[in-house]
Order: structure tokens, then C-alpha cells, then sequence
């Protein structure tokens, strides 16, 4: 599986999590590691453009693409999240509780779980602390551009 990651230049190759582990996110609390990853450049767009203030065009990212063999990815069962009010910013502590198991159980090197900003997508989490992180290619990172109409009030 081929998945897309937007970050800033210095941090465009790095599969720490040490980003998410600082600040926290919709499927951990601060203090655990976890790289975002989403199924296609467009949602790995949007979920940078839904943090970002009105008028501020994210500068110097870059967009890279990531292999994750198929057989190291673990559906997570969407039926848990039925009645959770999940999509919720802040995020929900259940999705960063559920997060923070699947890196803790360290059975999967990634999670597959669904947007919270586009129904039917998909993100998906990478335990950088797995034993297969290893498997994880880097395949490209070019310079992103982002659509100034986007960020506009």
C-alpha cells in the first residue's frame, strides 16, 4: 500500500512519530509516538488545511510517499466508533485511548482507520516502534504546493 504524508522539509523523511508524540492528535495523546499517513495526497492535504488559520498558506512542505507491505495493516473495527461522537475537535479521548492500545499491544505496524474529515477515507497510523518498521519505504518527497483558495476567509 502506497501512502501519502505531508510535512515540513526538515521532517519530510522522518518516521519517528516524534511529532505526534509531542503534540498529541486524533488517534494519540502526547507522549506516544505515531506517524500520520493518509490513502492519497488529497486527504493528506486536507488534514494539514483543517489545522491551519484562514490566510495562512502552509510554506516549504513536502509530500512524500510511503510503502507499507499490505499484510503488516490491521483494519480498525469502525463499529467501536457507533454512538461515540469521534469527529469531535478537540479529538475524542476514546480515539486517542484506542490509538494509544494499538501502539502499546505493538501487534500491527499500521492501523487503518477512517477520516474524520472525509467519509469513506481512510488515514493510516504507523508505530514507528514495531519490529517491521524496518519494511516501511520511503519511495518519494517532492515539494508541495498548497492552493492559496484553501486558506482564504
Amino acid at each position: 500500500m502506497i501512502v501519502y504524508r505531508l510535512g515540513k522539509k526538515e521532517y519530510r523523511n522522518d518516521l519517528s512519530g516524534i511529532g505526534a508524540e509531542k503534540y498529541g492528535g486524533r488517534w494519540n495523546n502526547k507522549g506516544t509516538r505515531m506517524v500520520y499517513s493518509s490513502q492519497s495526497r488529497a486527504l493528506a492535504n486536507l488534514e494539514v488545511a483543517v489545522h491551519v488559520p484562514l490566510k495562512s498558506v502552509p510554506k516549504n512542505y513536502y509530500l512524500t510517499s510511503i510503502e507499507i507491505p499490505d499484510e503488516l495493516i490491521h483494519n480498525y473495527p469502525v463499529n467501536n466508533l457507533k454512538g461515540r461522537n469521534w469527529k469531535t475537535y478537540p479529538p475524542s479521548e476514546f480515539t486517542q485511548q484506542e490509538g494509544d492500545r494499538f501502539i502499546k499491544e505493538n501487534k500491527w505496524l499500521t492501523l487503518r482507520v477512517p477520516s474524520a474529515i472525509v467519509q469513506g477515507d481512510f488515514n493510516y497510523m504507523i508505530n514507528p516502534l514495531h519490529k517491521d518498521i524496518v519494511l516501511v519505504k520511503i519511495l518519494s518527497s517532492e515539494p508541495f504546493t498548497f492552493d492559496k483558495r484553501l486558506f482564504r476567509p
